[in-house]
């Protein structure tokens, strides 16, 4: 699938996302749309994963380990045919099956997730199942920048550089911001690249709001290289929404009805100028 073709589900699924998060009144509405680049060209581009494969052994695994951007996933699942849109219309609303977090209750979804530092590990296991089962399946984590504060990310990561693990990427969203400010004033993570090099990662990094980026990125992994990948997708909290980009506050947010206003106009003028050219 070519870039733009990507750009358009991605400002359409941008546009479902947020419309979802105001009807429901919840949502970690910057998190999430820092992400949605990432999520629409995995699952569109790049992932052995559709509708019909989901009990497939040999299926591509997906981990949201930052999993309170639940909408993001949920929006994804729905662009791809998995998660039907009249369940998605239950977001919120009493007897949802769909919560704040992901369940695996959910078609598409492997673990529950939302405990910050857990997703990784889930990963490690099963990129180690995949090795030993001789599974030609991958693993994708995707993760938050204020989780790498967690301890049990770094166990992880050592795990993944012992076993060679080169069918796994990990990803950090790196938007810089997490729900008390800026991560390098909470705890900073500036020398992530150094750092899980020396864990014994490849290291490398895109711009995660430039599809084509992503795009080109992801391509250039060398699974059969022995070593499990670490990707920097350095993004911005709240993309796609002029005010709500780089702002902290939106991290857990629902728009007001003049903002999901405005909100859906500067997204929809997008889409229009995609599909026009």
């Amino acid at each position: 699938m070519e870039a733009k073709e990507l750009n358009l589900i991605s400002e359409k699924n941008r546009l479902r996302l947020i419309g979802i998060i105001y009807k429901s009144g919840a949502g970690h509405t910057g998190g999430d749309l820092s992400c949605l680049n990432l999520l629409t060209v995995l699952y569109h581009h790049v992932m052995n994963i559709n509708k019909d494969n989901l009990k497939d052994p040999d299926r591509d695994r997906f981990i949201l380990s930052k999993g309170h951007c639940v909408e993001s996933f949920f929006v994804t699942l729905e662009s791809k045919g998995i998660l039907p849109t009249e369940v998605l219309d239950t977001y919120g609303q009493f007897n949802s099956p769909l919560a704040g977090h992901p369940t695996n209750n959910v078609p598409g979804i492997e673990v529950n997730t939302g405990a910050l530092g857990h997703g990784l590990s889930i990963g490690v296991g099963m990129a180690i199942a995949a090795k030993r089962s001789g599974r030609s399946y991958r693993t994708f984590v995707v993760m938050g920048d204020g989780e790498q504060e967690e301890g049990s990310i770094y166990e992880a990561s050592m795990a993944g550089s012992h076993y060679h693990l080169d069918n796994l990427v990990a990803v950090i969203d790196r938007n810089m911001l997490q729900i008390s400010g800026n991560t390098e004033d909470v705890i900073g993570i500036d020398d992530v690249r150094s750092r899980w090099e020396a864990f014994g990662w490849q290291v490398l990094e895109m711009n995660g709001d430039n599809v084509a980026d992503i795009m080109r990125v992801i391509d250039s992994i060398d699974y059969y290289s022995g070593k499990p990948h670490l990707v920097i997708s350095h993004t911005t909290k709240g993309k796609g929404i002029s005010f709500m980009e780089g702002v902290a506050k939106w991290h857990h947010g629902v728009p007001t009805a003049e903002q999901y206003e405005q909100a859906v106009r500067e997204i929809s003028s997008r889409i229009k100028t995609l599909e026009e050219a």
